[in-house]
Protein backbone atom coordinates (compact mmCIF):
# COMPACT_ATOMS: atom_id res chain seq x y z
CA UNK A 1 0.00 0.00 0.00
CA UNK A 2 1.61 3.30 -1.39
CA UNK A 3 -1.20 6.09 -0.60
CA UNK A 4 0.05 8.50 1.89
CA UNK A 5 -2.65 8.66 4.88
CA UNK A 6 -4.96 11.34 5.92
CA UNK A 7 -5.49 11.96 9.47
CA UNK A 8 -9.22 12.50 10.29
CA UNK A 9 -10.38 12.74 13.78
CA UNK A 10 -7.38 9.85 14.78
CA UNK A 11 -8.73 7.71 11.98
CA UNK A 12 -6.58 6.90 8.63
CA UNK A 13 -7.61 7.32 5.13
CA UNK A 14 -5.90 6.87 1.75
CA UNK A 15 -7.17 7.11 -1.31
CA UNK A 16 -8.31 4.47 -3.88
CA UNK A 17 -5.96 4.15 -6.49
CA UNK A 18 -4.30 0.67 -7.50
CA UNK A 19 -1.71 0.41 -4.48
CA UNK A 20 -4.88 0.22 -2.57
CA UNK A 21 -7.54 -1.92 -4.65
CA UNK A 22 -7.36 -4.95 -2.10
CA UNK A 23 -8.51 -3.26 0.55
CA UNK A 24 -11.42 -1.67 -1.15
CA UNK A 25 -12.17 -5.26 -3.09
CA UNK A 26 -12.16 -6.90 0.23
CA UNK A 27 -14.93 -4.66 1.99
CA UNK A 28 -16.69 -5.10 -1.12
CA UNK A 29 -16.19 -9.26 -1.14
CA UNK A 30 -17.06 -9.15 2.73
CA UNK A 31 -20.58 -7.34 1.93
CA UNK A 32 -21.69 -9.67 -1.66
CA UNK A 33 -20.06 -6.92 -3.86
CA UNK A 34 -22.59 -4.24 -1.75
CA UNK A 35 -25.86 -2.96 -3.17
CA UNK A 36 -26.85 -6.14 -4.83
CA UNK A 37 -23.30 -6.56 -6.33
CA UNK A 38 -22.60 -2.74 -7.74
CA UNK A 39 -18.98 -2.75 -6.40
CA UNK A 40 -20.25 0.76 -6.35
CA UNK A 41 -20.03 0.99 -10.03
CA UNK A 42 -23.67 2.63 -10.84
CA UNK A 43 -22.40 6.04 -10.90
CA UNK A 44 -19.74 5.41 -13.98
CA UNK A 45 -20.87 5.56 -17.54
CA UNK A 46 -17.64 4.75 -19.67
CA UNK A 47 -18.23 4.44 -22.59
CA UNK A 48 -20.97 2.09 -23.00
CA UNK A 49 -21.56 0.68 -19.28
CA UNK A 50 -24.08 -2.16 -19.98
CA UNK A 51 -22.44 -3.64 -22.52
CA UNK A 52 -18.53 -3.81 -20.63
CA UNK A 53 -20.04 -4.52 -17.86
CA UNK A 54 -21.67 -7.38 -18.98
CA UNK A 55 -18.58 -8.48 -20.65
CA UNK A 56 -16.26 -8.44 -17.51
CA UNK A 57 -18.50 -8.10 -14.47
CA UNK A 58 -18.75 -5.53 -12.27
CA UNK A 59 -15.25 -6.25 -10.35
CA UNK A 60 -13.65 -6.23 -13.13
CA UNK A 61 -14.88 -3.06 -14.08
CA UNK A 62 -14.29 -1.09 -11.18
CA UNK A 63 -10.92 -2.69 -11.29
CA UNK A 64 -10.26 -1.61 -14.97
CA UNK A 65 -11.40 2.67 -13.80
CA UNK A 66 -9.17 2.30 -10.70
CA UNK A 67 -6.15 0.97 -13.23
CA UNK A 68 -7.06 4.02 -15.30
CA UNK A 69 -7.23 6.34 -12.12
CA UNK A 70 -11.37 7.50 -13.26
CA UNK A 71 -12.62 5.72 -10.03
CA UNK A 72 -11.88 7.65 -6.97
CA UNK A 73 -12.66 7.51 -3.29
CA UNK A 74 -11.24 7.39 0.17
CA UNK A 75 -10.83 4.39 1.95
CA UNK A 76 -11.17 4.38 6.39
CA UNK A 77 -8.89 2.17 7.33
CA UNK A 78 -9.01 0.20 11.17
CA UNK A 79 -5.50 -1.05 11.32
CA UNK A 80 -5.01 -2.59 7.74
CA UNK A 81 -8.61 -3.04 6.71
CA UNK A 82 -11.10 -0.97 4.86
CA UNK A 83 -14.06 -0.28 7.05
CA UNK A 84 -15.85 2.39 4.82
CA UNK A 85 -15.61 4.19 2.06
CA UNK A 86 -16.65 7.20 0.24
CA UNK A 87 -16.64 7.21 -4.05
CA UNK A 88 -16.08 10.88 -5.59
CA UNK A 89 -15.14 12.77 -8.74
CA UNK A 90 -16.00 15.10 -11.43
CA UNK A 91 -18.71 15.21 -12.70
CA UNK A 92 -17.62 13.56 -15.88
CA UNK A 93 -16.58 10.68 -14.02
CA UNK A 94 -19.32 9.61 -11.62
CA UNK A 95 -21.91 11.51 -14.19
CA UNK A 96 -24.76 8.65 -13.46
CA UNK A 97 -26.54 9.91 -10.53
CA UNK A 98 -30.01 8.91 -9.66
CA UNK A 99 -32.66 11.54 -11.07
CA UNK A 100 -29.70 12.51 -13.22
CA UNK A 101 -32.43 14.00 -15.74
CA UNK A 102 -33.51 16.12 -12.69
CA UNK A 103 -30.57 17.33 -11.87
CA UNK A 104 -29.44 18.26 -15.75
CA UNK A 105 -32.83 20.52 -16.22
CA UNK A 106 -32.39 22.18 -12.47
CA UNK A 107 -28.18 22.54 -12.15
CA UNK A 108 -27.38 25.67 -12.41
CA UNK A 109 -23.61 25.52 -11.87
CA UNK A 110 -21.87 22.66 -12.71
CA UNK A 111 -19.66 21.22 -9.45
CA UNK A 112 -16.05 20.77 -9.65
CA UNK A 113 -16.19 17.67 -7.73
CA UNK A 114 -19.23 15.30 -6.73
CA UNK A 115 -19.49 12.88 -3.85
CA UNK A 116 -22.34 10.13 -5.04
CA UNK A 117 -22.13 6.82 -2.86
CA UNK A 118 -20.69 6.04 0.97
CA UNK A 119 -20.27 2.51 2.34
CA UNK A 120 -19.44 1.43 5.51
CA UNK A 121 -18.73 -2.32 7.01
CA UNK A 122 -22.04 -3.55 8.94
CA UNK A 123 -19.60 -3.97 11.64
CA UNK A 124 -19.13 -0.42 11.81
CA UNK A 125 -22.35 1.31 11.47
CA UNK A 126 -23.69 4.01 13.60
CA UNK A 127 -19.97 4.74 15.03
CA UNK A 128 -19.99 7.77 12.69
CA UNK A 129 -17.91 6.05 9.94
CA UNK A 130 -20.12 7.75 7.38
CA UNK A 131 -18.73 11.53 8.34
CA UNK A 132 -15.23 10.67 8.64
CA UNK A 133 -15.33 9.20 4.90
CA UNK A 134 -16.57 12.48 3.40
CA UNK A 135 -14.10 14.10 5.51
CA UNK A 136 -11.63 12.13 3.94
CA UNK A 137 -12.90 12.98 0.55
CA UNK A 138 -13.12 16.21 1.21
CA UNK A 139 -9.74 16.49 2.25
CA UNK A 140 -8.67 14.50 -0.76
CA UNK A 141 -10.76 17.07 -3.08
CA UNK A 142 -8.76 20.00 -1.61
CA UNK A 143 -5.56 17.72 -3.17
CA UNK A 144 -6.32 18.08 -6.32
CA UNK A 145 -7.36 21.55 -6.24
CA UNK A 146 -10.62 21.73 -4.20
CA UNK A 147 -14.08 23.62 -5.85
CA UNK A 148 -17.47 23.08 -5.21
CA UNK A 149 -18.43 19.95 -3.97
CA UNK A 150 -22.07 18.51 -4.62
CA UNK A 151 -23.91 15.61 -2.75
CA UNK A 152 -27.33 13.92 -3.21
CA UNK A 153 -28.08 12.49 0.58
CA UNK A 154 -30.85 11.37 1.74
CA UNK A 155 -33.37 14.04 2.98
CA UNK A 156 -35.59 11.68 5.68
CA UNK A 157 -39.02 13.49 7.61
CA UNK A 158 -37.97 14.51 11.31
CA UNK A 159 -38.30 11.45 13.12
CA UNK A 160 -38.37 8.74 10.45
CA UNK A 161 -35.23 5.93 11.10
CA UNK A 162 -34.62 3.82 8.35
CA UNK A 163 -31.56 1.00 7.86
CA UNK A 164 -28.41 2.29 7.46
CA UNK A 165 -27.86 -0.29 4.56
CA UNK A 166 -30.48 1.26 2.56
CA UNK A 167 -28.60 4.85 3.04
CA UNK A 168 -26.49 4.74 0.05
CA UNK A 169 -25.34 8.37 0.57
CA UNK A 170 -26.29 9.42 4.26
CA UNK A 171 -28.46 11.84 5.25
CA UNK A 172 -28.99 15.70 5.19
CA UNK A 173 -28.47 16.19 8.94
CA UNK A 174 -25.08 14.93 8.69
CA UNK A 175 -24.01 17.10 5.75
CA UNK A 176 -25.08 20.00 7.75
CA UNK A 177 -23.02 19.06 10.00
CA UNK A 178 -19.98 18.87 8.24
CA UNK A 179 -20.99 22.13 6.72
CA UNK A 180 -22.91 21.54 3.52
CA UNK A 181 -25.79 24.14 2.34
CA UNK A 182 -29.05 22.18 1.42
CA UNK A 183 -29.38 23.57 -2.45
CA UNK A 184 -32.46 21.69 -3.65
CA UNK A 185 -35.10 18.56 -3.53
CA UNK A 186 -34.23 15.52 -6.23
CA UNK A 187 -36.23 12.98 -6.92
CA UNK A 188 -38.07 11.57 -3.80
CA UNK A 189 -35.79 11.80 -0.77
CA UNK A 190 -32.88 13.15 -1.65
CA UNK A 191 -31.76 16.59 -1.97
CA UNK A 192 -28.70 18.61 -3.48
CA UNK A 193 -25.97 19.84 -1.14
CA UNK A 194 -23.08 21.87 -1.93
CA UNK A 195 -19.84 22.85 0.13
CA UNK A 196 -16.54 25.14 -1.29
CA UNK A 197 -13.61 23.28 -0.63
CA UNK A 198 -10.38 25.31 -0.25
CA UNK A 199 -7.28 23.74 -2.01
CA UNK A 200 -5.01 22.27 -0.17
CA UNK A 201 -2.11 24.70 0.55
CA UNK A 202 1.59 22.79 -0.45
CA UNK A 203 4.27 21.74 2.16
CA UNK A 204 7.11 23.45 1.56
Amino acid sequence: MSAAAIDVDGHRVVPLEPGTWDLFADLAEKHNGVWGGCWCTYFHLYPDPTEERRAVGHREFKRQLVLAGRAHAALVLDGDAAVAWAQYGPVDEVANIHHRKQWEREAVRRPDFRITCLFVDRDHRRSGMASVAVRGALALIADAGGGLVESYPHDLPPGKKTSASFLYNATRTMYEQLGFTYDRPKGQGNCVMTTYVEPAVPVG
